[in-house]
């Protein structure tokens, strides 16, 4: 599994982009901290149910992903493996099930790129097992997901902001 991650090709790959309103440190802390995580991170429809955060190299971070269709209560298991954090730059992890053989698990690099106006760029980049792992990701809305997560970060920083103002 490890040897598909070895080389970045572009035809696998996702990047989502946003600028944050907020200097790098604190958007970093937001990723960093289990409780804020579990507030903002996933998809809109979505609630997060976290089972194990132990956010750092080598740390994991088991949770759900629950939400209702159809009027029936669904939940997606997930597990993030940290495998590199360094502070206020970079974070990559592989994001999958909690299967330790799952095929289609990703690898995934967050950085984190302040500007000279204290504003964050934050980049995630997504590199899927196989092209068309990717396509069919990008079909079920994995693009609009992850843009729904990052708008989540925004909305929890600026939140944090306020009440930090108030």
């Amino acid at each position: 599994m490890a040897s598909q991650f070895e080389t970045w090709s572009l035809d696998r790959e996702i990047v989502l982009v946003k600028l944050l309103n907020h200097p790098r440190a604190k958007v970093f802390a937001a990723w960093m901290d289990p409780k804020a995580l579990a507030q903002w991170f996933g998809p809109t429809a979505l609630n997060i149910e976290s089972h194990e955060a132990d956010i750092r190299e080598g740390g994991v971070w088991r949770f759900d992903m629950v939400g209702m269709f159809e009027g029936k209560e669904q939940r997606f298991p997930n597990l993030m493996r940290f495998l590199e954090i360094v502070p206020n730059e970079r974070i990559v992890m592989d994001h999958g099930t909690p299967d330790p053989h799952d095929p289609n698990r990703f690898r995934v690099t967050v950085t984190f790129d302040e500007q000279a106006d204290g504003k964050t760029v934050l980049t995630m980049r997504q590199l899927h097992p196989s092209r068309e792992r990717r396509q069919a990701v990008i079909g079920f809305g994995a693009v609009e997901y992850g843009l729904q997560t990052l708008d989540g970060l925004a909305a929890w920083l600026d939140g944090r902001a306020k009440a930090e103002a108030d």
